[in-house]
């Protein structure tokens, strides 16, 4: 079990989101789509809905073809023009290639214990600051995709839950590829799923234990403790809600950076951390 309690080493401050201003480029009349198939396949066959709530991506079985696939599939998103692109297929193509680069590194490093083991430098922790990708031939970093475009354009906290980092304590990645159609749908059910599992909101000793998610990006959701709890409730079910209730103030933050293969056991208890530690 990877639980830490300090924020990511490559977030010693957390991220703001800074605006990339030649990716807000888009073309509001255009009617193409992007074809994510390939991708949406290789969710399908190796992403398992765990009965713990935790998705795990089966790393291990992933054939020689299907790396072929996904490395085509990559070389596609590559290729692609994506400002002539509507903002709706704009927000699909970020979210799957970032998701996509994250199995894609992970299964070069195969096997790892944390992402956060896989680094390009003595000074990183994890691939996340690393030029992965080309696009409009511009080279790419997935803190790029995340904070310089992602964040900062679509101003959506619900981002946070379509994003994986490959941890057990992620929202968990999802077995069908996002698309201009059903991505508000997945971003809603997403949300869901992580709100509603202990990884995310819990109760111990009389306090209310979150995930460090909520403390990094603080400002996505709220900007404070009561504008966190309140994202909360939005998609919290009646029993969380109850839970919830006339709390104001977080007091315990946690994270799982265990690698979400399907030999990871459950998120654990652990140690937790007060705001500032």
């Amino acid at each position: 079990m990877v639980l830490l309690t300090a924020p990511w080493n490559h977030l010693l401050a957390s991220p703001s989101a800074e605006l990339w201003q030649r990716w807000a480029e888009h073309d509001a009349g255009a009617t193409r789509t992007i074809d994510h198939s390939a991708w949406d396949g290789l969710l399908g066959r190796y992403v398992l809905v765990h009965q713990t709530g935790v998705n795990r991506f089966n790393y291990t079985e992933v054939t020689a073809s299907d790396r072929s696939r996904l490395q085509s599939y990559l070389a596609a998103m590559s290729a692609t023009p994506i400002s002539e692109y509507s903002r709706n297929e704009q927000l699909a193509f970020w979210i799957n290639l970032y998701n996509a680069l994250t199995v894609e590194i992970v299964l070069q490093h195969y096997p790892v214990d944390t992402i956060r083991e896989i680094s390009f430098s003595l000074f990183a922790s994890g691939p996340w600051g690393e030029k992965l990708i080309k696009v409009e031939d511009e080279e790419l970093t997935l803190d790029d995709i995340e904070h310089r475009i992602l964040r900062p354009i679509w101003k959506d906290p619900r981002i946070h839950y379509a994003l994986n980092c490959a941890a057990i304590g992620c929202p968990s990645l999802q077995p069908t590829a996002y698309n201009a159609r059903n991505t508000d749908t997945m971003l809603d059910q997403a949300a869901r799923e992580f709100i509603n599992h202990p990884r995310a909101v819990s109760i111990s000793y009389g306090e209310l234990r979150v995930s460090r998610i909520y403390d990094w990006f603080e400002q996505d959701f709220g900007g404070n403790d009561g504008g966190v709890i309140a994202h909360l409730n939005q998609y919290a079910d009646a029993k969380l809600q109850d839970s919830l209730k006339g709390r104001k103030r977080i007091g315990q933050y946690h994270y799982d950076w265990a690698i979400n293969d399907p030999k990871t056991r459950e998120y654990g208890a652990g140690r937790v951390s007060r705001r500032g530690s």
